[in-house]
């Protein structure tokens, strides 16, 4: 399947069997992305509403500013960013970026998407390349490892039961045949049934964030060396994300500015 971006500085891997390598650079937010944003970011957070640009701004300001300096800020900006590539790709999202609780952090799987009548599962990790030791390669790692935690592990929080609740927001417009399959596998988790991650599509996502000199992914480096970590993972399907941005501040200037 080959997929395409008229926004994005990104290339894509076709590995065969529906796997693929996904490499974004975003080395600043130009006119393209940011009209981006504007006309996608309502419906990131809140799904079809008639909610302005701007109170969904200050909503995400609300949500961030408590959080400035510490790692969950990363990890938002991180995943708002892939989400904002995976449906300008062509992923339906069947979730609300913002938690159903004003102010709260998302409990369960950070995205659930539909594509060709299949589900996929989206977990992201970012770090600063600034810490020792951060690299693509650990940021995959640890989506998978979370992402079987979730599914086939013991959770503190049914990940189905949320994916549930947000698929049923009138506001998402989720197909009954995925709300139904989420209602049954929440029903199966809390019943003591886990899962196998190997019947799944999943999604592992990692962001770096460079703050500092820019420099592009080196997909040549890179793209062998996660196809030899994809064969240690299980999965019915796999898309790998990885994206190089330029700093946090981005969005935050996108969204003050």
């Amino acid at each position: 399947m080959s997929f395409q971006s008229n926004i994005f500085d990104f290339e894509c891997k076709d590995l065969g069997n529906g796997n693929h390598l996904h490499f974004i650079n975003i080395p600043a937010l130009d006119d393209d992305v940011t009209a981006h944003i504007d006309a996608s970011i309502v419906s990131i957070c809140e799904g079809t509403t008639d909610t302005d640009i701007a109170t969904i701004k200050q909503r995400l300001i609300a949500f961030l500013t408590p959080k400035k300096g510490s790692t969950t800020e990363m990890g938002a900006i991180a995943e708002f960013f892939g989400h904002l590539y995976l449906t300008e790709i062509g992923f339906n999202q069947e979730f609300l970026f913002l938690n159903l609780e004003e102010g709260s952090i998302k409990k369960g799987f950070d995205g659930y998407y539909s594509l060709n009548d299949e589900a996929w599962i989206y977990e992201s990790k970012s770090g600063s390349m600034a810490t020792q030791g951060t690299s693509h390669e650990t940021k995959i790692s640890l989506a998978y490892s979370d992402l079987k935690d979730k599914i086939s592990g013991n959770p503190a929080n049914n990940p189905w039961q949320n994916a549930y609740n947000h698929a049923s927001q009138i506001d998402v417009g989720t197909t009954a045949s995925i709300r139904q399959n989420l209602k049954a596998l929440a029903r199966a988790f809390t019943q003591g049934t886990r899962q196998d991650i190997a019947s799944f599509n999943i999604i592992p996502g990692s962001t770096l964030f460079l703050e500092g000199a820019w420099t592009d992914i080196d997909i040549d480096g890179l793209a062998p060396k996660l196809e030899k970590l994809m064969t240690t993972f299980s999965f019915s399907k796999i898309h790998m994300i990885c994206v190089n941005k330029a700093s946090i501040d981005l969005f935050w200037h996108y969204l003050e500015g």
